[in-house]
């Protein structure tokens, strides 16, 4: 049995798909509303406008709340383990949502959103991590002066390998991005590991 994509959803895809391709200001609310299937007025609806919309779109499919359900539920305390989950997943969440990301990082602060909208998912991973890291510390497990740019360092890597991928027809981690990760992590291991 398959599920049926709300109407709000099927906006979200649609805004997605059609802003990837023409950009922010190129894609038009009566384009995005005919690829979702809807008229024009739902999508005043739905969102008010095209901003709210794309907000709307980065909030839902960005990976914040992925990452605290992580964090707070499947996460063991051993390092290695630990961060192999947390790369594996956002690479998988960043490739699934490449398109999402392509527009933001195409047309960056030119976009008429909320900045929040953008910026509270690698806020939020940044205090994740960072809270991770000063827990190990404090139990003895790993050696660091600054939890906090360790977190930054630890996201920024991630970061920068799928950016490196951002232009690629690549929607999924491959074999080259597990190895990435498994190397990075190796890395982070070795440096941090309380002697």
């Amino acid at each position: 049995m398959q599920s049926q994509i709300s109407t709000a959803e099927k906006l979200l895809l649609a805004a997605i798909d059609v802003m990837s391709m023409k950009g922010y200001n190129g894609a038009s609310t009566k384009e995005i509303a005919a690829k979702a299937g809807v008229n024009e007025v739902t999508l005043f609806r739905h969102y008010g406008n095209k901003a709210k919309l794309l907000e709307a779109a980065l909030d839902r499919f960005c990976y914040a709340d992925i990452m605290i359900e992580l964090f707070h539920n499947r996460l063991t305390g051993e390092l290695e383990s630990d961060l192999l989950l947390i790369a594996r997943t956002y690479q998988s969440t960043m490739f699934r949502n490449k398109k999402l990301f392509s527009i933001v990082h195409k047309e960056g602060n030119s976009l008429p959103i909320d900045k929040n909208a953008s910026s509270r998912h690698p806020e939020k991973l940044r205090q994740l991590l960072t809270e991770y890291f000063t827990g190990l510390k404090e139990r003895g497990e790993i050696e660091t002066d600054n939890p906090a740019l360790l977190a930054e360092f630890y996201q920024c890597t991630n970061f920068g390998y799928f950016n490196s991928r951002l232009n690629s027809d690549q929607t999924e981690p491959d074999r080259d991005t597990e190895q990435y990760i498994q190397h990075m992590v190796q890395i982070f291991v070795k440096a941090l590991k309380a002697k």
